[in-house]
């Protein structure tokens, strides 16, 4: 039997990449991690095509020769973006380097034709957007908040005013930005008396602005193929956390396994996988009423914190399914919903 290959897009000192990794060169695989960003200054991707139309694509860097056509699997985690040679300042020279070295980079991983986690670069751009996730999740059947994205503060007031006031705020697509070195991010957040008095600054940037789901714990579901893992988060148990359970407060905020209905296991698996995708992690409020609400699914959220609390088997799960079969890649196109 052959030794499988995987490889694993990422950024530099990602512990969720490095935790499977090492599973997986445990039960014999071979890994090679890249950051595409070091692409070209400190690794060489070549592809060669010949006049019969044979393709190969190696890539050259810390790890040696990789060809990538004996690539069984491929992992798209965290990848950068292939920078530019600091010794390039001219920033419009710098731009149109990194733009030809990401067409490049893009159609090499896209044309690798293998297994994707958690699934080809256009699916994962698609089911990263909000809106998007919003309608494929009622149609599937989940209950949602009633939700509107807007520039316009007449729209907002009047959203504000029909929910007396009980409505949160947040970011319609980045959780943040790096300004003058510091990282900036933006929670969900209930609408102050403040956010009513500046509404005319909406005009200059979209928000999400969502009915207040009551909440009595938040619950982090992760798809990994047809594996469902539910974990329950009691953040109403501190003030840090009620609103947005990423305000992190790990002295009084209580995580433990939870078990979904049957119908919820399911409807989850079916919009991860009618995004095409074999990977999702999705964040539902479990109401005082009993009913799982759907908020938002990451392709690429984060794990680790949820297993380290609770012991479910995520990582095992995730080397599993990267060092099986192409069909599991075939199963997940079938199960598509077309857009």
């Amino acid at each position: 039997m052959n030794t499988p290959h995987i490889l694993v897009l990422t950024v530099p000192g990602d512990r969720h990449a490095h935790n499977v990794s090492d599973l997986l060169r445990e039960r014999g695989a071979l890994v090679t991690e890249v950051d595409p960003a070091i692409i070209p200054t400190r690794s060489r991707l070549t592809t060669s095509i010949t006049s019969n139309g044979g393709v190969t694509r190696t890539l050259i860097g810390a790890s040696g020769r990789v060809d990538l056509e004996a690539v069984d699997s491929v992992w798209f985690r965290r990848p950068g973006a292939p920078k530019a040679d600091p010794a390039i300042t001219d920033p419009e020279i710098r731009t149109y380097i990194e733009e030809e070295c990401e067409a490049h980079v893009s159609t090499t991983w896209d044309d690798l034709n293998v297994l994707a986690v958690p699934g080809s670069r256009a699916d994962i751009r698609d089911a990263s957007r909000k809106i998007t996730q919003l309608a494929r999740a009622h149609s599937i059947g989940f209950d949602l908040p009633e939700t509107l994205i807007t520039t316009d503060s007449e729209e907002f007031l009047d959203f504000w005013y029909r929910h007396r006031g009980q409505v949160i705020t947040k970011p319609l697509h980045m959780p943040g930005i790096l300004h003058k070195g510091r990282s900036l991010v933006r929670m969900a957040e209930i609408a102050s008396t403040a956010d009513i008095a500046e509404t005319s600054s909406l005009r200059l940037c979209p928000l999400i602005i969502q009915e207040y789901a009551a909440k009595r714990s938040e619950i982090r579901v992760t798809v990994v193929g047809e594996d469902v893992f539910a974990a329950e988060i009691l953040s109403q148990q501190s003030n840090h956390t009620k609103i947005d359970w990423r305000s992190y407060d790990s002295s009084t905020t209580r995580y433990t396994t939870h078990e979904l209905p049957a119908r919820t296991a399911q409807f989850c698996r079916e919009l991860v996988h009618g995004f095409g995708l074999c990977y999702g992690a999705i964040d539902l409020v479990l109401t005082p009423d009993d009913r799982y609400v759907f908020l938002e699914v990451n392709p690429s959220g984060q794990w680790l914190w949820i297993e380290d609390a609770t012991g479910l088997p995520i990582t095992r799960a995730i080397a599993d399914l990267l060092i099986g079969s192409k069909a599991a890649q075939t199963s997940t196109e079938k199960r598509r919903i077309p857009t």
